[in-house]
């Protein structure tokens, strides 16, 4: 034991305790900013995800501008195919699919106690791939006489406060909507072919200002009791691959379309990710600088004991025996400036997520966050101490 820590002694001779120092500490600032910037993404995403809408905030819905002057609204606001083939080809752009309209007519009634509500209503569909819902909400097969539906939050919210107030009927919680059936009487345009079927209200959505069926249902129903005219589509999701994009609104202006629902969600996510992918930038930046002070640093002091670590090598000494002084600082100072920095990110987390709880935010995990810090750190020793290894080989020639 005593030969080794001479030998550790002797091999560490002109070890210089600052420039140790100065890696731990600037290894420790890169590797927090980066932790740090990946935690707060983690904590203030849920702010940004809107988590009863339905409809991801990766997807896109938008429709043609109706035109001003004195057309009435008459001229054609449906997508042509070649307008959706344009939009496919946009480098943004993962996929795009059409709202598929009712070809017949279609009336709800709710029927409870001594009140009862009956009204026309439109239906829409989508792929199932777009709809962020569960399957076995979702479902229907084909000759079913229930039809699950997506209702927008606008359309419940107008009829509790405006509808319902002045006819003095009783206002309905999204719970007891979705527990009251609806009797849905299905026609075609000259009333000779009807359906009869049972509406069950699947999900309310906060972005999409429609009345959704599964597509099969609405394939099944138009081909029963549409008139067979083949209609363009008035709007189109499109599934993002850069939500917030710049060129997506410039798209859009430049061809007269625009987009549905709140935007602002979406551009605020691609700013967070914006702006955290700046920060971790700037800490991988100052943790490559640190990878680099500790490996000169070490090969500084390797060079000034050049001719021990030789003398050493010739009496027989292992590579290993003769490397480990210098690898136990590599291993030592890198796991030093990951604990630190653990340390800092859990302090500033518990700063900033009071206020991100009072706005409603949902804590993330911190696995993610600890995850990228080891592997950060194991990246680091990993670099040194094939840096070591290789210059305690060669000291075998002077």
């Amino acid at each position: 034991m005593k030969s080794v820590n001479l030998l550790s002694r002797l091999l560490r001779k002109n070890t210089s305790a600052a420039r140790v120092a100065g890696f731990v500490i600037s290894n420790f600032i890169g590797i927090a900013i980066v932790l740090a910037a990946i935690q707060f993404y983690c904590d203030a995403r849920s702010l940004l995800d809107d988590r009863d809408s339905f409809i991801k905030t990766d997807w896109l819905v938008i429709n043609k501008k109706v035109a001003s002057g004195n057309t009435l609204g008459l001229t054609a606001v449906g997508f042509s195919p070649a307008e959706i083939e344009d939009i496919k080809r946009q480098p943004w752009v993962r996929g795009v699919a059409p709202f598929i309209s009712n070809d017949y007519r279609v009336r709800a009634e709710i029927a409870g106690g001594a009140h009862s509500l009956s009204t026309d209503m439109f239906f829409e569909s989508l792929p199932d791939d777009y709809v962020d819902v569960p399957p076995a909400q979702w479902s229907y097969r084909k000759g079913s006489m229930e039809v699950p539906i997506i209702i927008s939050k606008e359309y419940l919210a107008l009829y509790n406060f405006g509808f319902a107030s002045g006819a003095g009927l009783p206002r309905m919680s999204e719970g007891i909507m979705s527990g009251i059936p609806l009797r849905l009487h299905l026609s075609s345009d000259d009333g000779t072919r009807r359906l009869e079927a049972c509406g069950r209200v699947a999900g309310f959505s906060n972005r999409l200002n429609t009345i959704l069926v599964p597509e099969n249902f609405m394939e099944e129903a138009n081909e029963t009791l549409g008139t067979g005219r083949v209609r363009e589509p008035s709007r189109v999701i499109i599934d993002v691959s850069r939500p917030g994009d710049v060129a997506i609104n410039e798209y859009l202006e430049a061809r007269d379309l625009e987009a549905a629902g709140d935007k602002r969600n979406s551009g605020a996510a691609f700013l967070l990710r914006l702006v955290t992918g700046i920060i971790a930038g700037v800490g991988g930046l100052i943790t490559l600088l640190s990878l680099a002070i500790l490996f000169l640093s070490i090969s500084l002091i390797m060079e000034k004991n050049r001719q021990t670590i030789h003398s050493l090598l010739m009496l027989g000494y292992a590579t290993s025996t003769v490397g480990s002084p210098y690898s136990r600082l590599a291993v030592t100072a890198g796991a030093g400036a990951l604990l630190l920095a653990y340390c800092s990110v859990f302090l500033l987390r518990e700063y900033y997520l009071s206020p991100l709880r009072g706005l409603g935010a949902e804590p993330g995990s911190v696995l993610p966050m600890l995850a990228v810090g080891l592997g950060l750190t194991l990246l680091t020793i990993g670099i040194n101490l094939a840096g070591i290894r290789r210059r305690v080989i060669g000291s075998w020639r002077l």
